[in-house]
């Protein structure tokens, strides 16, 4: 994947766990984004909204962050988790929206100081909770699923190491509004994700999002970070790539 990424155009290939960024290091790319290895589950199962998963997220967390700073990984990814409490008793029911927040800003205030030490920005994710039969695509159950309720997290924790990874496939589907709302938490944005609308799939003139615009009015809020392209590839996966690295100017470091 590294070596089709390179041919490509892109300088990072992200989500890698920090053993993972040796391999794409030698071939001359960088990872923007470090994944949080939390086990069998998908990465955003668990998260700081949930107090009895707290140790367990914190402790991956600062792994992440350790090894991120080692390799010259400039972002880790982190998450709200699920509404469900305990997915193993549905008895035990859901958290709800204020302790969820709290949590939260609990938990990222804990390892906030970690990343500022290390150098090394925690982006916190906003994804779609809508139901779909492909599990890439909607996320059902996933507490984060509100900007402003992501941003009023991230600001409550204060840290200039803690931000927010805006992916607007996630906004699009869950709010729409995107250039005025990158507008609106413009020095927020830590990490940008990108994807067509619907159905996550190429950056083409055959979805919703005019991606032109996106760029635009990233760069004119100021935004120099990365711009990954996170999306399930329709026909030839390089030439899909290809065109949305073009469509987005290019990777940026």
């Amino acid at each position: 994947m590294a070596q089709a990424a390179r041919t490509c155009g892109c300088v990072s290939v992200e989500l890698l766990l920090p053993e993972q960024i040796p391999a794409v290091a030698a071939l001359g790319l960088g990872c923007a984004l470090t994944q949080v290895d939390l086990g069998p589950l998908p990465p955003f199962a668990r998260g700081f909204n949930n107090p009895r998963q707290r140790s367990e997220v914190l402790r991956a967390t600062r792994h992440a962050i350790a090894g991120a700073a080692a390799h010259g990984s400039p972002n880790v990814i982190a998450f709200s988790g699920l509404r469900q409490r305990d997915p193993d008793d549905p008895a035990a029911g859901e958290i709800d929206e204020d302790e969820g927040s709290a949590s939260c800003i609990a938990g990222l205030s804990a390892v906030a100081q970690d990343a500022e030490r290390a150098g090394v920005t925690l982006c916190f994710e906003m994804l779609n909770s809508l139901a779909d039969p492909d599990p890439m695509k909607g996320h059902p159950g996933y507490q984060g699923d509100d900007l402003d309720w992501c941003a009023r997290i991230v600001r409550a924790v204060g840290s200039p190491r803690v931000k927010l990874l805006l992916d607007v496939y996630h906004l699009q589907l869950m709010e729409g509004n995107l250039i005025q709302r990158i507008r609106t938490y413009a020095e927020l944005i830590g990490h940008v994700h990108v994807a067509g609308c619907p159905g996550r799939g190429n950056l083409d003139d055959g979805q919703e999002i005019h991606f032109p615009g996106i760029v635009a009015a990233l760069h004119a809020c100021g935004y120099d970070g990365f711009i990954g392209h996170e999306f399930l590839p329709e026909g030839d996966p390089l030439v899909a790539l290809r065109q949305a690295v073009a469509i987005c100017g290019g990777a940026r470091p």
